[in-house]
């Protein structure tokens, strides 16, 4: 075992993502950071480093634990990597989970009346507690 390893090999090794290439393109969009620095899919990593990967809405910290390049199973992993993510960003996926109907993903058509309803709930909640038949009498005419 090498006491180094490329990030991109190690971040799909350690199944932070599905395929090498995705882990490729992560670094070199800019999601993939170590002490603030982007990272290049070719950089090596060591272990005791800290990786800073963004899958929005959150960043996640891994510390290396073992450097690896080949794929290992799940449960390897305690071996491989130690989560160090600010809790923080764990409540923040959730506050995003929560409303997530506000945010719709592009192309999944129009939402559903059900989805609509919690949308304008959400975005109006005064108009839904209104009471209209306090400000009109019907019985005057």
């Amino acid at each position: 075992m090498a006491d180094t390893a490329r990030i991109d090999k190690w971040l799909w090794a350690a199944r932070i993502f599905k395929t090498r290439s995705i882990a490729s393109d992560a670094c070199k969009n800019g999601r993939v950071t170590i002490g603030g620095v982007d990272m290049k899919p070719s950089r090596t990593i060591k272990v005791g480093d800290v990786i800073n990967v963004k899958k929005p809405p959150i960043t996640y910290s891994f510390k290396v634990l073992k450097t690896i390049e080949q794929r290992v199973g799940a449960k390897l992993l305690p071996e491989i990597y130690e989560n160090v993510t600010d809790p923080k960003q764990y409540e923040l996926l959730e506050m995003s989970r929560i409303s997530g109907f506000v945010d719709r993903a592009r192309g999944t058509g129009r939402p559903t009346k059900k989805e609509r309803r919690a949308l304008d709930a959400f975005v109006e909640p005064e108009f839904f507690d209104y009471d209209f038949d306090s400000d009109f009498d019907f019985d005057e005419e």
